[in-house]
């Protein structure tokens, strides 16, 4: 399998070169050159089905048993043994946990392997690169736990000052490892999202530093996550509706490249919260960023969904030249303007989109406890709420819908507690989070600052 840019003009590449590479060189997003059939599964297990789905995308960088031993590791850290279980709610509505990894979210299904992947590509390249990342809360932590301790690799995570729970700060700031270091940016996570596209985008500092991204920039992110879809998919006997709670668009992403492959699924939902740009966008063609919002559910608290590109490549014919055009118009003026004929093959039939502000999801997670006792974080509340709106195609019922669990409550104590009364507890291996001394450092929200910063920190070869 080989790899293009979303823009174009950067060369194409195996596997493991876009693992490192992170972003292309032009600014753009790496693509497989196709998408391969879903291949016919003898899975028994979620490690199984993982290295059924993946292998496509990665050989011959990775071979089967390579593979196999990479997953078999990675999802040997989560505390379930499915994985990513199913866990129904009502009549036709599920959710599938995806916070049973190390960092309570969603992220580990994929930065756990991510993780070991890289460690064993630049072991056997005898190299090492520094990890740069922005995070809105959850990628930041899962990532640092995936990388802790590699041998190969420095991560340094820029995340918004005082816009994380507290949990997800301590997750970052807490890990006492020396190739670890959590930074906090005064400003947004768009801010933090644009630091980390302007340092790949200087090329003689990306070169000297051997930058990599581990955020869902990078391609094997999105890989990962197309499994759950499948596994989740294929539990029903009809197509499956996906609701997914939406903030870079690389989970739902995800999703749509896993029905691409042939995963039986019917549409998707996006659930947005006061950062509504891609609800917007699907339900009246307007995408036009503002300024963001902060809401009780940080990890959405997005207005540019970088992943997006992706899908832009999809309905521009994958002409990577317009995607590159239309991408600097973007952030030129702040709106992307899609052609009626492209919306109607790729969004209409495909997506649909709510949005609700902070007060409607507390109000979603009081509900479910009341009617079923389960306890939603505020990410995947709005899930359950766009879920329940729209959970009709005209006038036929949409079959199973499947909201995607996020994060684990606990990561959110404040709000489950405004919303039901009672403080989700963390698991027994993050019972002393709160004692962990914490390592961060706050830097302006200026590239030479960051830079210099970067450098101070990158061990060298």
């Amino acid at each position: 399998m080989q790899y293009v840019s979303s823009r174009g003009a950067a060369p194409e590449l195996g596997f493991a070169d876009v693992l490192l590479a992170g972003l292309a060189s032009d600014g753009g997003l790496y693509v497989p050159e196709r998408w391969p059939k879903l291949p016919t599964s003898a899975a028994h297990t979620y490690v199984e089905r993982a290295v059924e789905v993946m292998l496509p995308f990665v050989e011959p960088d990775l071979d089967e048993i390579t593979l196999t031993h990479l997953c078999s590791e990675a999802y040997a850290t989560f505390r379930h043994p499915a994985v990513a279980p199913l866990v129904q709610l009502d009549h036709d509505q599920w959710v599938q946990e995806l916070f049973h990894g190390p960092t309570l979210a969603f992220k580990d299904v994929a930065l756990q392997l991510v993780g070991r992947m890289f460690d064993h590509v630049l072991g056997a390249r005898g190299e090492r690169v520094t990890v740069v990342g922005a995070t809105s809360g959850d990628t930041g932590s899962a990532a640092i736990d995936g990388v802790a301790g590699c041998e190969h690799v420095d991560i340094v995570i820029l995340y918004p000052l005082g816009r994380t729970s507290e949990v997800q700060r301590r997750q970052m700031t807490t890990v006492d490892a020396p190739n670890v270091h959590a930074v906090a940016v005064e400003g947004t996570f768009d801010d933090c999202q644009d630091l980390v596209k302007a340092m790949f985008n200087d090329a003689a500092f990306r070169e000297r530093n051997r930058l990599s991204a581990v955020n869902s920039i990078n391609w094997a992110r999105v890989m990962a996550q197309t499994v759950y879809y499948v596994t989740a998919a294929e539990t029903f006997a009809e197509p499956v509706t996906f609701s997914v709670p939406t903030g870079n668009f690389g989970n739902v992403l995800a999703g749509w490249i896993a029905r691409e492959m042939g995963a039986p699924i019917r549409e998707f939902i996006l659930a947005s919260n006061a950062n509504d740009i891609m609800t917007r966008f699907v339900q009246d063609a307007d995408m036009t960023s503002r300024d963001v919002v902060p809401t009780l559910s940080p990890s959405m608290d997005i207005q540019f969904s970088s992943n997006f590109e992706r899908l832009l490549f999809e309905m521009n014919g994958r002409d990577g030249g317009m995607t590159a055009e239309q991408m600097t118009r973007f952030r030129s003026t702040g709106r992307l303007d899609i052609e009626d004929d492209q919306r109607d093959r790729y969004i209409s039939g495909t997506f649909r989109a709510a949005a609700f502000d902070d007060a409607t999801t507390l109000a979603e997670i009081e509900r479910v406890h009341a009617e079923t006792g389960y306890v939603l974080d505020p990410h995947s509340a709005t899930g359950t709420a766009a879920a329940r709106m729209l959970a009709t195609v005209g006038d036929r019922p949409s079959g199973p819908v499947v909201t995607l669990a996020t994060a684990h409550p606990a990561k959110f104590p404040d709000a489950v507690e405004q919303a039901i009364g009672v403080r989700p507890e963390l698991p027994p291996h993050l019972a002393d989070l709160f004692e962990l001394e914490e390592r961060t450092q706050t830097v302006a929200n200026d590239l030479a600052a960051v830079e210099g910063l970067v450098e101070r920190l990158t061990r060298r070869a």
